[in-house]
C-alpha cells in the first residue's frame, strides 16, 4: 500500500469527524425513532420519568402484580418434580445434590418475603393474602423435598434411626452353662 492509499476516500468508509455532532443530517431516522425520546433516555430524565411512572401505577395493576408475584413458584413445580424423578431413589452424589438445590430454594424465598414484595408496596394495596399465598407455595415445595429426603432414608423417621441414643436392654432372665466355677 502507498501513502497515498490512505487519504484517499472508499465508498464504504465512514468519515467519524462529522459524529461529534451526533447528528447525520444526511440518514433518515429509522421508522418508529423518536428523537425527543432518545435525548430524555441520554439527559437521565427519561429514566427518572419511568420510575415515577412505576411508583405511579394504579393500586389494581400492583394488586395483580402481587398476586403474579404469590404464584411464581407454582412455575418451577413441574420442573422439579422431574429432577426429583430423574434423581432416583438411590442415595449418590446427584439426588442428593438435586434434592438439597430443591430445599434450598423455599427456605431462600421464604427468608426474602419481604423484600420480593417491596417493589409493590403501596398503602391502598392490601399485600397480606399474596404474601401468605407465596408462603404456602413454599412450604408445600420445602415439604416436596423433606419428602423426597424421606424417600432416600435420609431423615431419622425409623426406631433403627434412633437405636444408638436407647439405653441397653436389661435381660430378664439369666442362664448359664452346667459347669460351676
Amino acid at each position: 500500500m502507498s501513502g497515498s492509499g490512505r487519504k484517499e476516500a472508499r465508498r464504504w468508509a465512514v468519515d467519524l469527524a462529522d459524529a461529534a455532532s451526533g447528528i447525520s443530517r444526511d440518514v433518515p431516522d429509522p421508522p418508529g425513532f423518536n428523537r425527543n425520546a432518545a435525548e430524555l433516555v441520554s439527559s437521565g430524565s427519561g429514566s427518572k420519568a419511568l420510575a415515577q411512572k412505576d411508583k405511579a401505577l394504579d393500586p389494581a395493576k400492583k394488586q395483580e402484580r402481587a398476586w403474579a408475584l404469590a404464584q411464581s413458584p407454582t412455575k418451577n413445580l413441574l420442573m422439579m418434580g422431574f429432577m426429583l424423578w430423574m434423581a432416583g431413589s438411590s442415595v449418590h452424589i446427584f439426588s442428593i445434590g438435586i434434592t438439597f438445590s430443591i430445599l434450598w430454594q423455599p427456605i431462600s424465598a421464604l427468608r426474602t418475603i419481604n423484600a420480593a414484595f417491596d417493589p409493590l408496596k403501596d398503602p391502598k394495596v392490601d399485600l397480606v393474602l399474596p404474601k401468605l399465598m407465596y408462603a404456602a407455595v413454599n412450604l408445600f415445595l420445602l415439604t416436596i423435598g423433606l419428602w423426597k429426603l424421606n424417600g432416600l432414608g435420609l431423615l431419622p423417621t425409623r426406631p433403627a434411626d434412633w437405636i444408638s441414643s436407647l439405653p441397653p436392654r436389661t435381660v430378664p432372665e439369666f442362664s448359664a452353662g452346667g459347669i460351676s466355677l
